[in-house]
């Protein structure tokens, strides 16, 4: 292993146990906290500094139960919130609202619905204590009947504004998942409504509330990896024509020449196959059989919905001899709302909103934790793989820069003190799936499917901390390991057991509603709106720069939520929501 003269003073052994007190911090590592996981308590109290417990739950509304809707539900500690009401228009969302999501055990384990949350037995136990409404706006119209305190919002992103502002102006704090709204305009809206009720206003990007991510902070702060000088990201993904998971399966009745429309079909008759040989056999797997039927029973009653009565839009695409190569019904842009301009964002609000996120963050802690607004970004969209089924490109590629300690425009030396950031958003093919590399002059620090962290100290030596699992899956501590000449030594960070390294859901949850409970503290939720807009200024901003094929210089002015300038053009108007 190749070492600096500092290493070889201090002694390899020494060395990898001061390397390993700078991974995590001294007050992750008390006792105290050890005897809480083992309690099968979370990591956020301790780790993040706000309180363990609040004297009463927060009572919330969950409006839109949908894939992120149900991830929100089964984040939830019931010792910080009390759901009382939950509002979506599709059968399917109710249902795996109260059921969760047992289509895999992946799925079941970030989706496990309220019945399991909350210990009801049956659906009609969760109604008698959880309201269901369609139109999310009866939810917030029957929230101070409800007694609801505050709202979580997972909606499409085109109702995040909406709905937000609907909620604040009737007295409710809210959550709402990213990104922050469809437009900077609606951003800026949300964020003054906000300031003007009192009332948090706060954004999912969870990976504030990532204790891996806070880590790569730390070292990063300590200098573990010298400069930051560049960072590389990516999200890979595999999707392809038939197999994209944006492009969710329609209800036969709702679009019988749909490539798909036969899918749940075919689903519903094998699945009931299965639990008619598991009836008859009295197979241990029939309570598994009977909750996958009765799932895609409700995917299938999504027939119902009146899409076009809750704004959703028929439309059509053309070819350039003006030919309709492709119909979209109403309940099409409800089901697939990512895929359309007009509901969703793209590749950068989806995805690539997370990881510049991420980015700004590891750049905020070379500037002693500033966060720090990108100068410019230039960017590339394009869509080879999909036919015209959809108007979000396949592919993103955007190069951007930020500042470095000491950048000066105004000083021809100092103006090039830069620090770039590549970032590509891609489907057809996953190799790499996602995460962030931060290259620093002294080393680099690898971070992977928000699980990993590990840090290349020199060519040769690789220090990792991850979760480590033995043949029976079980936890074992977290541990630094050295590969030393091919020969890997492990060390021992910490005899902590850990948990599963959280993606920040829960505590990002918990933080808000202890927030809520002590209004008065000095630890304010770490994406408020300040932060949040940064966030949705990139993607948006970058959205238009890989369109329109320019390259974009960031202004300060399209960061401040008090000011009106936006990259569309756009001001902010309230009267809108009158």
């Amino acid at each position: 292993m190749n070492l600096t003269p500092e290493e070889r003073a201090i002694g390899i052994e020494n060395f990898r146990a001061a390397v390993g007190s700078k991974l995590l911090r001294r007050d992750f590592l008390q006792k105290s906290v050890q005897q809480e996981l083992a309690s099968g308590r979370g990591l956020g109290p301790y780790y993040f500094g706000y309180g363990d417990s609040v004297k009463e739950p927060v009572r919330v509304g969950v409006i839109g139960t949908g894939d992120e809707g149900s991830v929100l539900l089964g984040a939830i500690n019931p010792k910080f919130i009390q759901v009382k009401s939950i509002a979506d228009i599709r059968p399917y969302s109710i249902h795996r609202a109260f059921h969760g999501d047992c289509y895999s055990d992946t799925a079941l384990a970030a989706r496990c619905g309220l019945l399991a949350k909350y210990g009801w037995k049956t659906e009609d136990e969760g109604r008698k204590n959880v309201k269901v409404y369609g139109d999310y706006r009866d939810l917030i119209n029957s929230a101070k009947d409800d007694g609801l305190e505050g709202v979580i919002i997972a909606l499409p992103l085109h109702l995040h504004a909406p709905a937000a502002i609907a909620a604040m102006k009737a007295g409710l704090h809210v959550l709402t998942e990213k990104l922050m709204g469809h437009s900077v305009r609606e951003c800026k809206e949300m964020a003054r409504v906000s300031k003007e009720t009192g009332l948090y206003l706060i954004t999912g990007h969870q990976r504030h509330y990532n204790v891996l991510y806070d880590n790569a902070v730390h070292m990063i702060s300590q200098g573990l990896i010298g400069d930051i000088h560049y960072i590389r990201a990516q999200w890979h993904r595999g999707n392809l024509p038939g197999t994209d998971s944006w492009q969710q399966p329609l209800p036969q009745k709702s679009k019988p020449d749909d490539p798909q429309a036969e899918e749940l079909v075919k689903k519903l008759k094998s699945w009931q196959g299965q639990l008619d040989k598991a009836t008859k056999t009295k197979d241990k797997s029939l309570a598994l059989w009977e909750r996958r039927v009765a799932q895609v029973k409700a995917q299938i009653a999504d027939e119902i919905v009146e899409a076009e009565k809750f704004g959703y839009e028929v439309k059509e695409i053309k070819d350039g001899a003006g030919n309709v190569v492709y119909k979209v019904p109403a309940i099409e842009e409800l089901i697939r709302w990512r895929l359309w301009n007009r509901t969703g964002g793209g590749l950068m609000a989806e995805l690539g909103s997370h990881q510049l996120d991420a980015a700004s963050i590891f750049i905020a802690a070379m500037h002693e934790g500033k966060k720090q607004y990108p100068l410019s970004v230039a960017a590339a969209g394009n869509r080879p793989i999909f036919p015209p089924d959809r108007d979000v490109e396949d592919h993103v590629f955007c190069l951007y820069e930020f500042p470095a300690p000491g950048y000066n425009p105004d000083d021809p030396v100092d103006a090039m003190k830069k620090i770039g950031v590549a970032y590509a958003s891609i489907n057809g093919n996953g190799f790499g799936g996602y995460g962030e590399t931060v290259f620093g002059t002294e080393g680099t620090v690898l971070l992977e499917r928000e699980q990993e962290a590990l840090l290349y100290r020199t060519s040769d030596t690789l220090s990792k901390i991850r979760l480590a699992k033995d043949s029976k899956n079980k936890k074992r501590p977290a541990k630094m390991e050295v590969n030393e000449s091919g020969d890997e030594v492990s060390v021992a960070v910490s005899t902590l057991a850990l948990q599963d390294i959280s993606r920040g859901y829960t505590e990002e949850e918990e933080h808000w509603a202890w927030c809520i409970r002590n209004p008065d503290n000095d630890l304010p939720p770490r994406c408020h709106p300040k932060v949040a807009i940064t966030d949705a200024v990139i993607a948006l901003t970058t959205n238009i720069a890989a369109r329109e094929g320019q390259r974009i210089e960031f202004k300060k002015e399209w960061f401040d939520p008090d000011r009106d300038e936006t990259p569309d053009g756009q001001k902010p108007d309230l009267s809108r929501y009158a």
